[in-house]
C-alpha cells in the first residue's frame, strides 16, 4: 500500500541507503583525510535521519518543542556509541589478514559491550520521548530508528568480511 506519506519516508530511506555505501568505502582507510571524511559523511547521515524523522513524524508545535531538543541529546549520546563501533570496525578490517584467536575475541566482547551500550541509551530514551509524545509516535519513531539502523547494517554487513576459520 503506497501512501502519501510513506513515499518520502522511501525516498530518504535511499538516501539513507546511499549514505550507507558510501560510509562502507572511507571506513576502513587509514589516515587524517579518511577520518575527515568520515566526519563529513556522519555528519550527512545524521542530518538525514533528523530529516527522515522530521518527514515519518507528524508534530504538533507543543510536541516538536520538547521533541526536538530531546532528539539532539539522544542523537549526540547514541553518537559516541557509534564512534566507538566505527572504532572496532576500523580495527578488524585494519587486522583482518592477521587476525588472531584473542584479537577476535576482544573485537567480538567490544562489538557486544557497544550493543549494549546503544540499548541502554535507546531504553532510557523511549521513557523521555514516551513523555513528550503519545505512546504510538513515540513507537513510530523507534520503528524508523529501526529501519534506519538495518539499513546501514545491512551495508555494513555486506562490506565487512566474514572472519576467516
Amino acid at each position: 500500500m503506497t501512501t502519501m506519506t510513506t513515499m518520502p519516508t522511501t525516498r530518504i530511506l535511499s538516501i539513507v541507503a546511499l549514505l550507507a555505501a558510501l560510509v562502507a568505502a572511507p571506513a576502513f582507510a587509514a589516515g587524517a583525510a579518511a577520518d575527515a571524511d568520515l566526519d563529513v559523511l556522519r555528519d550527512a547521515i545524521r542530518a538525514n535521519r533528523k530529516a527522515l524523522v522530521a518527514a515519518s513524524l507528524t508534530l504538533t508545535e507543543a510536541e516538536a518543542t520538547q521533541f526536538w531538543p530531546l532528539y539532539d541529546r539522544y542523537e549526540a549520546e547514541l553518537k559516541g556509541v557509534t564512534d566507538r563501533l566505527v572504532k572496532v570496525i576500523q580495527d578488524y578490517t585494519s587486522h583482518y589478514a592477521e587476525l588472531t584467536d584473542a584479537k577476535a575475541g576482544t573485537l567480538a566482547a567490544d562489538y557486544l559491550a557497544i550493543e549494549e551500550d546503544r540499548a541502554k541509551v535507546r531504553r532510557t530514551y523511549f521513557g523521555d520521548f514516551s513523555k513528550v509524545l503519545p505512546g504510538k509516535k513515540a513507537a513510530r519513531f523507534y520503528q524508523i530508528e529501526n529501519k534506519m539502523d538495518a539499513v546501514i547494517r545491512y551495508d555494513l554487513a555486506r562490506t565487512i568480511p566474514v572472519v576467516e576459520e
